[in-house]
């Protein structure tokens, strides 16, 4: 019998900032709420946005360092699996749907903005215009690119 392929990617907005939190064995876990947008042409051929929010949550050290770095309204991508829990709430049974994460990029300067932190930094160049619809690989690659000369250069 052949394994499955649990993997998921999202790019979208931190909406609210990161919650680090320390287990009693010293397990750091960082808690983040990422909202992705999309638009679309309803029936009528007018434009609707549809929003879906998503629970991340990552284990180990990382946490640490991008609960420091990550703010409201930044733009992210994000790498992992689902995971489902259940629980019980008044003697109902729930479930929760999360992303477990394994990669997290952090794709602009300052509240949503498109430009990687790359161009923040340097004062001469203007940035990269927005994201552009219905073209998400650009801005993923963008994304990757930047991730890799911060890492490379360090």
């Amino acid at each position: 019998m052949s394994e499955g392929l649990n993997r998921c990617t999202i790019l979208g907005n931190l909406g609210a900032d990161p919650e680090l939190r320390t287990t009693q064995s010293g397990q750091k876990i960082l808690k983040l709420r990422v909202a992705t947008t999309e638009s679309y042409l309803d029936k009528s051929d007018v434009r609707q946005e549809r929003t879906e929010w998503h629970s991340v949550t990552m284990f180990g050290p990382r946490g640490d360092g991008l609960s420091r770095l990550l703010h409201k309204g930044e733009r992210i991508y994000v790498e992992g699996r689902l995971s489902t829990s259940s629980y019980e709430k008044d003697g109902e049974k729930r479930y929760r749907t999360e992303i477990v994460a394994t990669n997290v990029l952090l794709c602009s300067g300052a509240r949503g903005d498109a430009a990687p932190r790359q161009a923040a930094r340097d004062p001469g160049r203007r940035g990269v215009p927005g994201s552009i619809p219905g073209r998400p690989s650009k801005e993923i690659r963008r994304c990757q690119s930047s991730s890799k000369r911060r890492t490379s250069s360090a």
